[in-house]
């Protein structure tokens, strides 16, 4: 990993060099696309990393995600993209939203309001999706 990198952005990278060996038209895959192409992560990946999978005493899923996006939020969300892949993460391990709003509003205190705000905002643009312009619910 680089200094100059966050961790979001190798594994974007990572993942690019992966899309390139596998379909050589996938190597200018940007981060957007791919959230798009992967908007969460697959729940056997999931418990791979964050489960309880190498340590079955240790830490849940959801309870490794909710400290993931408790982080996320006290850097100020420096990305959106990793914010909205914890929160659809989080709701595939089973998180309720009022649980996500809850881990998001406690970071008030350690990253101040304009920290949570900013991250209630981007969790919202998945908890509760706004349609497209054009389309109709």
């Amino acid at each position: 990993m680089s200094d100059d990198n966050n961790p979001f952005d190798d594994m974007v990278n990572a993942a690019q060099k992966m899309a390139q060996a596998l379909n050589p038209s996938l190597a200018s895959l940007s981060s957007k696309e791919f959230e798009a192409f992967i908007p969460q992560m697959p729940k056997e990946l999931m418990e791979l990393t964050f489960g309880n999978a190498s340590n079955k005493d240790g830490l849940s899923a959801k309870s490794r995600l909710l400290l993931t996006l408790a982080g996320l939020t006290m850097q100020g969300v420096q990305a959106e993209a990793p914010l909205r892949l914890t929160v659809r993460s989080l709701l595939e391990a089973g998180a309720q939203k009022q649980e996500i709003k809850e881990a998001i509003a406690m970071m008030s205190v350690f990253a101040g309001v304009p920290a949570m705000t900013r991250a209630m905002e981007v969790a919202q643009q998945v908890l509760e999706p706004k349609p497209e312009a054009g389309e109709t619910t």
